[in-house]
């Protein structure tokens, strides 16, 4: 891994999306290390193993088979080696439940995925270069989801 990049890990279950996310990390201005993981047992089971270098943040689809993005959420929140993760929900579902749900269980963003291709770069940029100290310490419903203007 190059030296000062950004760890970045995506759990996606989806081939294109998880193409799509790639694409638009190589186009970013920040020096990142996307991997992948493609379901949530896959997930944990990364996440777990002691050789794992734990990501800068991870972007987690909530719609995934084996064990779900929620799932894993509320998993990650109660690991000790893992409850500081910087999490961003990363999925297709704008349900008012969905997002109430994470925000309760400690996701720190929520970002709909977008279908257009700078829109996604446009959210990657933004969520890359957050101040995570800063927004997560002033974390309300209201900077939660992210929405771009």
């Amino acid at each position: 891994m190059q030296k000062n990049a950004l760890h970045i890990l995506l759990a996606d279950d989806d081939e294109d999306d998880r193409l799509f996310f790639k694409d638009a990390f190589e186009e970013v201005k920040v020096q990142t290390k996307v991997e992948f993981v493609f379901d949530g047992l896959q997930l944990m089971e990364h996440l777990m193993n002691p050789d794992t270098k734990l990501p800068d943040i991870l972007f987690l689809d909530l719609n995934m088979p084996k064990k779900t993005g929620k799932e894993c959420l509320i998993e990650i929140k109660k690991t000790e080696h893992l409850k500081n993760l910087i999490i961003a929900i990363y999925s297709t579902s704008s349900s008012d439940e969905d997002i109430e749900d994470t925000f309760i269980e400690g996701a720190n963003i929520y970002i709909k995925k977008p279908s257009d291709f700078n829109a996604l770069k446009k959210i990657i940029n933004e969520v890359i270069t957050l101040n995570w100290h800063y927004h997560t310490s002033g974390l309300n419903r209201d900077n939660f989801l992210l929405s771009l203007k």
